[in-house]
């Protein structure tokens, strides 16, 4: 029987207590250590795994993951730490690490990852490893979702990413691309949804000048934007038939032509797409071409809404509210108990958006430094179809009225309004910056100006 030698090293006496017992079986021996320092001076037979805390006194443990990696590159290391943030994990996949446990971590995990360690090693397969990231969470289900983008970050394939509506998905692909080894080229985003859809396959693929009305100019598209990087696609569900076949050809081929251009365009570029509907629905219906779904589906990651995420909710309002009271030039407000309770409670339909816009309203607008269970309650008032539909009673009592006084060109008139509306609100969010605001807004900064200019020429407040 071939024994096999697992290292244990970690400051904390009792969790390498715990783990030589659990690990213990008649085919392994075990050695432990209090750091880096003792491990690196061990005498004896080497280690066939090891499992390691990563931040101790003496030695830090990411540096011996790198010289790990170097001198042993067929050793599985198994990475235990109480920082459970992205950057941490994917650093800890980046520098070799086979796997990675967050603490508190239940024992019967350790014992699993120690399994699938061991006989990744007696079958010859080399131990996963990867890059580095910015995203916050401690729950079990982002901790999966962490694993998956260090194990991501050597390669460059597709991938799909599913999730519910402001959950992070453009987080995620952010980080995807981050820590990729197209890291140095562009990260180029569209959400496909947001533009027309007949302007759509301009905004993808370029046009020349002439190649329909009002294309003054040449336009380079987002393909050729994100040569060298990759472009992320966001509510990919929504694209036109049309278009999907285009797409599906550069994937293929990575090759296109502009609209109205006769020079064929090549391009190198990682796609990275994300929906919030169900694609393989949408695919028996019809709706969405079979080919192009698995072209993009080469990876599948799905980002859990924030209910399923537990204490997850109370780490992320602390850090939006520091994060909006230094935006703000304000002092950070604190939750008391009963605040922390009611978000807890609160169903989050809208997500981390939801909670990060929350936090916003509740540090300019609620009253004192800590923010109680009321001030919540009156912020998130009505839920969001309530506050839809009231919006649109308002809207239709408007017409209603201008049509009964007989008013001539009413739609003209409420889409005037409307504009007004949205570029008011965009302005205040960026600050009167019209060139941010525009992106918000989802169109150029020189129509925006365009169209400020025709509003305010109309009598309208902007």
């Amino acid at each position: 029987m071939t024994e096999s030698v697992i290292w244990i090293v970690d400051d904390d006496a009792s969790i390498r207590f715990v783990l030589e017992r659990a690990l213990a079986a008649p085919d392994r021996r075990i050695a432990s250590f209090a750091n880096v320092g003792e491990a690196r001076s061990g005498t004896g037979d080497p280690p066939d795994l090891v499992l390691t805390d990563l931040r101790m006194p003496g030695d830090d443990g990411l540096t011996w993951l790198d010289s790990l990696s170097q001198s042993r590159p067929d050793l599985p290391v198994i990475v235990m730490t109480a920082y459970s943030d992205l950057d941490t994990s994917v650093q800890a996949y980046a520098r070799g690490a086979f796997d990675y446990l967050p603490k508190p971590f239940d024992v019967d995990d350790v014992v699993k990852a120690v399994d699938r360690a061991l006989e990744t090693r007696s079958n010859g397969r080399s131990p996963a490893s990867n890059g580095e990231a910015t995203m916050l969470g401690e729950s079990p289900a982002v901790q999966q979702l962490f694993r998956v983008i260090g194990r991501l970050s050597r390669s460059r394939f597709n991938v799909l990413i599913t999730g519910e509506t402001g959950t992070g998905k453009e987080l995620v692909a952010r980080a995807l691309h981050h820590h990729s080894p197209l890291r140095d080229g562009p990260f180029v985003a569209l959400n496909t949804a947001a533009i027309p859809s007949e302007l759509l396959e301009s905004e993808l693929f370029g046009h020349e000048k002439g190649a329909f009305t009002g294309a003054q100019g040449r336009h380079v598209g987002r393909f050729e934007q994100a040569d060298k990087g990759t472009l992320f696609l966001d509510e990919i569900g929504d694209m036109p038939a049309r278009l999907q076949t285009r797409l599906l050809r550069v994937l293929a081929e990575g090759e296109f032509y502009r609209v109205g251009g006769r020079e064929l365009r090549q391009v190198d570029v990682r796609i990275i797409a994300a929906t919030h509907q169900d694609l393989r629905e949408r695919v028996n219906t019809g709706a969405f071409r079979e080919d192009l779904f698995h072209r993009l589906n080469v990876v599948h990651i799905h980002v859990p809404p924030l209910r399923e995420r537990g204490g997850d909710i109370l780490l992320l309002a602390r850090h939006f509210l520091g994060r909006a009271a230094r935006e703000s030039g304000l002092d950070p407000k604190s939750l008391s108990a009963d605040a922390e309770q009611t978000l807890l409670e609160h169903p989050w339909r809208g997500n981390v958006r939801e909670l990060e816009n929350l936090c916003r309203r509740l540090t300019v607008l609620s009253p004192g430094s800590t923010v109680r269970a009321e001030d919540i309650t009156e912020e998130l008032g009505e839920d969001r179809e309530t506050r839809q539909s009231s919006w649109a009673d308002t809207a239709a009592a408007q017409a209603d009225g201008w049509m009964r006084a007989e008013q001539s060109g009413v739609l003209n008139q409420a889409t005037d309004m409307l504009h007004a509306a949205l570029f008011r609100a965009a302005l205040a969010r960026t600050k009167g910056r019209r060139a941010a605001a525009a992106e918000l807004l989802g169109i150029g900064r020189n129509t925006l100006t365009r169209r400020i200019k025709a509003l305010r020429k109309a009598g309208l407040k902007l």
